[in-house]
């Protein structure tokens, strides 16, 4: 069984080395690492561990804030593809699509980005409207959206009054993107947390805009 395990840690020489021990000495494997951010003297990292059938979450963060000055940010499931070069892979894919690009971008976006749900909101005479939505996206569609149009990636206030409250309930998480000059943005959403990171609302940014050029 994987997780996916969120850490903040300092940026010191040794840091990494002691947090995989300690993950190993409760029998964990990582088979990922991904640097989400650094800043003055931290490091928040996505670990992808595996553990033995039955091992409890509780265990891995009991092990990860063992060492000294590591927190756990977030612990979930991670069922998803591990790979190295994810947005590069997704631009490919959406670029040589003979189908619904839009429809490919979305469904990629959740193992590309770590999130829950993509989807691709556009305005329209009677308002906001989801344009296409990955599988994982959830029925109950934003009957608004003011917060369009979007000039630049941005963090989303999940408890705003045009938020339906079935994602309240969930405490998801949300970001958005322009997608280039459409007028349509790339809408995320990560149920249960952790919040989206700067790094993580710039990387959305980076992939809108080059993925804007390939849909043109």
């Amino acid at each position: 069984m994987s997780f996916l395990l969120r850490v903040q840690l300092p940026d010191r020489p040794g840091s990494l080395g002691s947090l995989a021990l300690a993950l190993g000495g409760v029998g964990a494997d990582i088979l990922s690492l991904d640097v989400v951010e650094r800043g003055a003297g931290f490091a928040v990292d996505d670990l992808v561990v595996e553990v033995p059938t039955g091992a409890l979450p509780d265990t891995l963060i009991t092990a990860a804030e063992s060492v000294r000055d590591v927190s756990v940010d977030s612990i979930r499931p991670y069922s998803g593809v591990l790979d190295t070069h994810r947005e590069l892979e997704l631009i490919d894919q959406v670029a040589s699509a003979r189908d619904d690009r839009m429809q490919v971008l979305v469904d990629g976006v959740p193992r590309v980005l770590r999130v829950g749900w993509s989807t691709i909101i556009g305005m329209g005479p009677g308002g906001a409207y989801r344009v296409v939505g990955s599988q994982s996206a959830p029925e109950t569609q934003a009957g608004s959206a003011p917060w369009m149009p979007l000039e630049k990636p941005s963090w989303l206030d999940g408890e705003a009054d045009w938020v339906p409250q079935i994602w309240r309930d969930m405490d998801t998480k949300l970001a958005a993107a322009p997608l280039g000059n459409t007028g349509k943005s790339l809408l995320l959403g990560r149920p249960g947390g952790p919040d989206f990171r700067p790094s993580e609302v710039a990387r959305l940014g980076y992939l809108a805009g080059i993925v804007a050029t390939v849909l043109s």
